[in-house]
This record gives C-alpha cells, sequence and structure tokens, in this order.
C-alpha cells in the first residue's frame, strides 16, 4: 500500500506530527474490505502502540530528526512486499488476503479453492476473498463458501487485487493486468512458453510461483504437486470416455447367447495419467497393454496388471522431472512398427505423451488409425499439445471413414470437477501453508526453500526462472602423493586401465577371498568357544536373508520393510529377559526393560497391520477374499498347547529350541512371501505367527522362575503396546503409510539401544567378557543409528525436514 504523509494528517483530531524517534515506525498494511461498494479501500489505520506512545515522546530527551527517512508512515512498504514487521521476517497471515477469482479459460469449470480449504486458511489466519459464482461449475455454492469464513466478490477485478491469487489456470494477460503491485500470484505459467503473460507480470511487479514448476522429484513436494493429481483423473476419465463410445463390454462374458472376449486397451505413456488408465480399464476387466520409452515404467505398469510392450532396440527415454526425452529416429521407427501392430488388435488406444517445453510427439499415425477396427476409439490425453494421434481434433469428438471414434477432449479434469478441484485445492493450500514460516503464521518468499525455489519464476518482477542448479560438493582435495605423479606415471596408468586385465584374475581375486574366509573361520574357532553356535546361526541367516529379500518384487518393496520392520520388534525379547526378574529387583533396569518392550510391541503390531493395509491397496474389484486369518487359529492353538504344558513343567529345553526354531523359519518365510503378489497376504500371516512364537518361545524358559507379579506385567506391557501400535496404524490414512514405516522403524532403534544399556547395567560384571561387551556396544551403535537415521526419513517424508542432501564434514572418511 502507497502512503502519503497526507493520507495520515488527522488522528484523534489533531494534527500529526512530523518528528518521531529514528526507529518509530508505523508501517499501514491493514486493508478494509467493504460489503457496501464490493471493493477494497487503503484505510489508515493508526497502531494502538503508536498512539499510546504519543505523550511519552514530549517528554523525550534524545535528539528527534525530522527527515523522511524517520517517517516511516509516510513511505510505507508495498504490499506484498517481504517487509519486516515486528514479529520477524515477512508479513503475518491476518494482513494477508486470499483471492480465488473464477476461471475464464475455455471449457474450465474447477475452482482453486473449495469451502474446505477456505475454512483451513481462515482457521490459518488468512483472510479469503472468493468471486461470486466461482465453485459453481465445481457445485460448490457461494453460501458455501461463506459458511466456511470467506467473503464474496462481486466482480473479478475484487478477487484479483488480493495479496495472494491463487488460479487453476494461467492467467490472461488482461487478468494479470488487475494484480496490484508487490502481489503474489500462484497458479501454472508454463513460463517457457508464456512470454506475453511473463512480461505483463514483470510490468507489474508482481511475484509469481508456478504450480507446474515445482520440483516433482521432490518427496515434501507430492503434496504440492498439482500436476500428478491432474493426471490421475484425467487417466481415469480417459477410459470412461472411451467405455462410453465403444459399442462393447470391456469385461468379457459367458453366457448362453454366446462368449464375449475382453476389450483390448492400449496405453501409450505410463506416467500418472497412464498408470491411471491402466488402473482403471484393468478395473473393468479389460485386457491391458502399455508402452513407455523409460525403462522403470515397467515394473509400474506389471504392478497394476498390464503388459508391457517393448521394442527390439535398448534406449532408455528417461528424462529430467520424471518426464521422457526425445528418441532416436531408429527407436522411433521400431516404435511406430509396434503400434500398428498393436492397433489392428485393440479396440481402445490411449496416449499420454507430453516433452516439456515441446509440442506432443505424433505417436499413432495415420496408417495406424486406417488399420483399426470399426467402433474402436482413441483418446488422446496431449490434444492440448498438438495431439499424439494423427486424427485428433482438439475439443472435439470425431468419427473416421473407416469408423474409429477419435476424442480430443482437453477438459476432462473439468468432466470431474468437483473431484478435481478437491485435489487440486489441497496441493495449492498444502503448497501455500509452507511458504514462509508457518509456525510463526507469517508469508513469504524464501529461496533456501527448494519447492517455493524451484516454483518461483518471477519475483517482484524480476525473472527468478529457471531456477540455479543444486549446487554439488567439491571434489576432495588432491594428496601430495597425487599432485607429485608425473605425466609419464598419468600415461602409464591411463595405458594399463585401457588394457584389458588377464583371463586369471576373475579366479585369484576369488581365491583369495575364500583364503580370508578360512582365515577368519579358524581366528574365530581359537576364542569362540561357546559362541561358534551364535556365529553359525548369525552367517546362515545372513545367507538365507539375502537369496529371501533378492527375490521379492520392487512393486512390494515397501510392504517388505513393513514387515522385516516389525519382525525387528523382536528386540522386545531382551527386554523381557530383564523385565521377567522383577520390578523390585531391578529398579530402573526394569523401567527401561518395560519401555523397550512397549515400544518393540507398538512396532510389531502397528507394523503387521500397516502391511496388510498395505497389501490392500493392490486388490482388485474382481479379486476373491482373503481368508490368510486362518493361520492364526493353529497359531493360537499352538501358542496355548506350549503354554499348558510349560506351566506343567512338561516343556523340555529341546522343545523350546524347536519352537524357537520354528519360530525363524516363519519370519523367513514371510520375507519369502513377499516375493509375489499372489503370496504377499500369506507371507504378512507367517511373520505374524513366527514373531508370536519367538516371544512364546522366550517367555517359556523363564516362567518357571517368574512371578505371578512379573508375568503379570510382562503381559500388561505387552498387550499395552501391541494395543497403541494397532489404533495408530488403523488410524493412519494411506498416504501416509510410508511415513508411518520409518517413524516405527525408529521405535526398533530405539528399543535396541534401551535394552543394550539397560543389560549393561543390569549385568556389570558381565561386561568384562569379550562377547557380551561387543554385543552391548553393537547393540546401543546400531539401536542410536537406526533411531536417528529413521526419525530423519519420517521428517523428510513428512516435510519437517527439508528434502536436500546435507554434507557432513569428513563424510568421505567413513
Amino acid at each position: 500500500m502507497k502512503t502519503t504523509a497526507t493520507t495520515m494528517h488527522a488522528v484523534r483530531g489533531g494534527a500529526v506530527r512530523s518528528c518521531l524517534l529514528p526507529r518509530a515506525k508505523a508501517v499501514v498494511t491493514r486493508r478494509r474490505y467493504h460489503a457496501a461498494t464490493q471493493h477494497y479501500s487503503p484505510i489508515a489505520a493508526w497502531p494502538k502502540r503508536a498512539t499510546s506512545a504519543l505523550p511519552r515522546l514530549k517528554g523525550m530527551k534524545k535528539k528527534m530528526h525530522a527527515t523522511t527517512e524517520d517517517v516511516s508512515w509516510a513511505r510505507a512498504a508495498p504490499e506484498g512486499e517481504d517487509e519486516e514487521d515486528e514479529g520477524g521476517r515477512g508479513s503475518p497471515y491476518n494482513k494477508i488476503t486470499v483471492g480465488i477469482p473464477t476461471e475464464t479459460f475455455d471449457l474450465e469449470k474447477r475452482v482453486c479453492a473449495t469451502p474446505d480449504t477456505v475454512a483451513k486458511l481462515k482457521s490459518a489466519g488468512f483472510n479469503v476473498v472468493v468471486q461470486k459464482g466461482a465453485g459453481v461449475g465445481s457445485d460448490f455454492s457461494d453460501e458455501a463458501y461463506e459458511s466456511a469464513g470467506a467473503e464474496m466478490a462481486s466482480s473479478a477485478a475484487d478477487a484479483w487485487k488480493c495479496d495472494v491469487v491463487l488460479h487453476v489456470r494461467a492467467p490472461t494477460t488482461a487478468e494479470a493486468g488487475k494484480m496490484k503491485e508487490g502481489a503474489t500470484l500462484i497458479s501454472p505459467l508454463q513460463p517457457a512458453q508464456n512470454e506475453a503473460l511473463l512480461e505483463k507480470l514483470k510490468s507489474q511487479k508482481v511475484n509469481a510461483l508456478g504450480l507446474d514448476c515445482i520440483p516433482r522429484m521432490l518427496s515434501r513436494a507430492q503434496a504440492f504437486d498439482t500436476l500428478s493429481s491432474t493426471a490421475n483423473i484425467t487417466g481415469y476419465r480417459a477410459v470412461i470416455e472411451a467405455a462410453n463410445e465403444l459399442p462393447r463390454f470391456l469385461a468379457g462374458s459367458f453366457t448362453m447367447a454366446g462368449n464375449v472376449p475382453p476389450a483390448k486397451v492400449l496405453v501409450v505413456g505410463a506416467g500418472v495419467a497412464g498408470l491411471a488408465a491402466i488402473q482403471t480399464a484393468k478395473n473393468l476387466g479389460a485386457v491391458v497393454r502399455a508402452f513407455d520409452v523409460r525403462p522403470a515404467a515397467r515394473e509400474q505398469v506389471e504392478s497394476m496388471g498390464g503388459e508391457y510392450l517393448t521394442v527390439d532396440i535398448e534406449e532408455d527415454g528417461s528424462g529430467a522431472g520424471g518426464y521422457a526425452k526425445e528418441m532416436s529416429q531408429e527407436f522411433i521407427d521400431a516404435e511406430m512398427a509396434l503400434f500398428k501392430a498393436q492397433a489392428a488388435e485393440c479396440d481402445i488406444i490411449i496416449t499420454t505423451a507430453l516433452i516439456p517445453g515441446r509440442a506432443a510427439p505424433k505417436l499413432i499415425l495415420q496408417e495406424a488409425v486406417d488399420v483399426m477396427k470399426p467402433g474402436s476409439v482413441t483418446v488422446d490425453l496431449a490434444a492440448e499439445a498438438g495431439g499424439n494421434i494423427a486424427t485428433t481434433v482438439r475439443d472435439k469428438k470425431i468419427v473416421t471413414p473407416n469408423g474409429v471414434t477419435c476424442i480430443g477432449y482437453s477438459d476432462l479434469p473439468s468432466r470431474c470437477a468437483g473431484m478435481s478441484s478437491t485435489l487440486f485445492a489441497n496441493n495449492v493450500t498444502n503448497f501455500l501453508l509452507s511458504m514462509g514460516d508457518p509456525k510463526e503464521k507469517r508469508f513469504y518468499i524464501d529461496h533456501k526453500d527448494e519447492a517455493v525455489r524451484g516454483a518461483l519464476v518471477l519475483e517482484k518482477g524480476e525473472m527468478m526462472w529457471p531456477p540455479p542448479e543444486p549446487v554439488k560438493p567439491p571434489p576432495p582435495p588432491p594428496t601430495e602423493k597425487e599432485n607429485l605423479v608425473s605425466k609419464d606415471a598419468l600415461e602409464q596408468e591411463e595405458e594399463e586401465e585401457e588394457a584389458e586385465p588377464p583371463v586369471w584374475l576373475p579366479a585369484a581375486k576369488g581365491a583369495l577371498m575364500l583364503a580370508a574366509a578360512y582365515a577368519a573361520t579358524l581366528a574365530l574357532g581359537s576364542g569362540a568357544g561357546v559362541g561358534a553356535g551364535l556365529i553359525s546361526t548369525f552367517a546362515l541367516s545372513c545367507v538365507i536373508g539375502y537369496f529371501v529379500v533378492s527375490g521379492v518384487s520392487p512393486a512390494l518393496h515397501s510392504p517388505l520393510m513393513s514387515v522385516t520392520n516389525a519382525i525387528s520388534g523382536t528386540t522386545a525379547l531382551g527386554g523381557l529377559a530383564l523385565l521377567s526378574q522383577g520390578w523390585y529387583q531391578m529398579g530402573v533396569v526394569a523401567y527401561a526393560a518395560a519401555a523397550s518392550v512397549a515400544l518393540s510391541a507398538i512396532n510389531i503390531a502397528g507394523g503387521f497391520l500397516m502391511t496388510g493395509r498395505m497389501l490392500d491397496m493392490f486388490r482388485r474389484p474382481d479379486d476373491p477374499p482373503s481368508y490368510e486369518w486362518m493361520y492364526s487359529l493353529p497359531t493360537l492353538g499352538a501358542i496355548a498347547v506350549y503354554a499348558w504344558l510349560t506351566v506343567n513343567g512338561a516343556a523340555t529345553a529341546g522343545m523350546h529350541a524347536m519352537v524357537g526354531l520354528t519360530s525363524a523359519c516363519l519370519c523367513i518365510g514371510a520375507i519369502w512371501g513377499l516375493s509375489s503378489q499372489e503370496t504377499a497376504r500369506l507371507g504378512n500371516a507367517l511373520g505374524s505367527s513366527g514373531v508370536a512364537l519367538g516371544v512364546a518361545a522366550t517367555m517359556a524358559p523363564m516362567v518357571p522362575t517368574m512371578s505371578a507379579i512379573a508375568l503379570r506385567d510382562c503381559a500388561a506391557v505387552l498387550a499395552g503396546g501391541g494395543a497403541v501400535g494397532l489404533i495408530i496404524a488403523a488410524r493412519v490414512a494411506i498416504t501416509d503409510l510410508p511415513q508411518l514405516v520409518a517413524a516405527f522403524h525408529s521405535l526398533v532403534g530405539l528399543a535396541a539401544a534401551v535394552t543394550s544399556i539397560a543389560s549393561f547395567a543390569a549385568h556389570p560384571a558381565a561386561a568384562s567378557d569379550l562377547g557380551h561387551k561387543v554385543a552391548i556396544w553393537a547393540g546401543t551403535f546400531i539401536g542410536s543409528l537406526t533411531f536417528t537415521g529413521s526419525i530423519v526419513a519420517f521428517g523428510k517424508l513428512s516435510g519437517f525436514v527439508p528434502s536436500k542432501s546435507v554434507a557432513l564434514p569428513m563424510k568421505n572418511l567413513v
């Protein structure tokens, strides 16, 4: 707001003196919205603190300065700038007004704020102004916005004059001209293609952040990713539109009238939109094939149940930011031949290929459309960028002479306007609330925030795009020896590197490794004594674990992490051994052991429930119901019989050992089960059974010497921790499961460290034994490392910790 001295000529009925203390500031940033005139008016509002200080100014003995530099209200900073307020950097939320104008782009029905996100912004402290009718296309009424706390503006100009303006589409130059100097625009901008818009925004001296420029590979930016949210709906809607035009079922059927084979769908481009199309078509019963130039897409396609198509030429089309790059002509020719062959077989072709800053590549040529069957359908999701299919007409549906229906709608998100607006608004609101300092509720543009800096296109009218490349750590300085190497030596070294290694070298390396293994065997055997059995168990476990885990499907890595995380909750066994000796005898050690058992129990129960919820994400509507819960029945029965034998003194040492061995085999079987989707649920059931038997095998030998109170306490701590874990895992949102896996894993590390420390405190004399000492130090170190690393991972996934890499000093020495 530009303020002159004349706007402040009367305060409390008197003339304002132009003399102030050098540090006295009264920057006026408040604005009032006049409902009667429906426009904003800059009304001068004298702060109470400055007014109450006027009488005291008369008695000040300090020298007064009447220069314009000291009269801060006579030259208040423009609104929207990062002026320093009394609370710190930027502007407080309650002085920021967010504007939501109506979208004017052809066929656009979405709105960038819903009543729910308006309420979220209001609760944070922002003022919100919504243009009347802005949400009508998405079925959000003006009354709903008013109930959420928004003020309704009758004209677009009122919404565009706000401090922060949110928009679904890039504004027109006329709309950009309505923005005030210093305001902030958050919308898609496509800066490489919208030069005229950027020039207009420059002249307005605004801050412009492009939602399409947010770094998509940044983990915390997933909550801001409007492109993925929109593409997800676009892919879904493409299949619905195609199914509406296709004159047959997508799913196959077997009736007395005849058999109908399922429709065949080809999806070109397995990005977010392509994967959504694959999933939707598969759920509707179609046979889905997909092609993508990025090899990493193969696993994603197959995890959705699609068939991944390839060409004979090996070439990686992975580009920056998750997009594809332009391929060689040889690859393109093979690609065209593949598409033509598929076009003759498929009933529906959906294309999604885009290259940032370029026209969409032509993938389905006229000759491919000509060989398609009558009644077939093509849907081009790249129609707005020129289209991937030769017959595409933007925003039209045409029928070719051979009876192929070609759809080129560019408004597919608006055909699910309510859901599209909800997801888009959630992304934008998350981004807005992440800017500046959310804890202090202050808004400003922070260049240290990777998401904000990546999205920043203009700052106060100055071009800030593209963002600078991330700073790479400098290479380590050469050592003195490296500096003294002569040129001849370097040339000789290069020649040696270029020469092929001798044929015998691999065998010699293998023989040396085998010799080292023999030496380690003899060294450990000479001093291991009783620990030889433990070393054997450890070595065999490493070998088995390597081969079992290496066979797990990449699509199931997250459930695998959750299962192994739950199994690692067997850190509770050490705590139970300490807790079994009683609270009174162990004192503080017992409390530490109880904490270890409770933390491990939270991880065990919550981990297996999380795994089940993750596997539910892979379920299809036509999948049969799951009955893996039946595996718990024999497990509970076996534990009951084992407990009865133990209480009656019939359980032998051999029985305890065999139960422990069965527990280990079941845990290994759990990891094996995660090798494929067909056996993943079985693996989860085996894992929970194995951990339950492990706890029973640990407790059983101690039961005869335990008091009833100690036994009750152990059961109470286990049950309490397990209940907490189940409640947390059941209530967390499905999108937050990866963060919860990291959080639970930190509990395992903390439990291991606490158990090791408690073990040392309980048996200090045993610490003189080398094996016990190594176990204590290793448990404490590895547990602490796991705890801190998992907490940092949780913070990064949740957005609490910046995702950029941290270069620790002397890290290359580790």
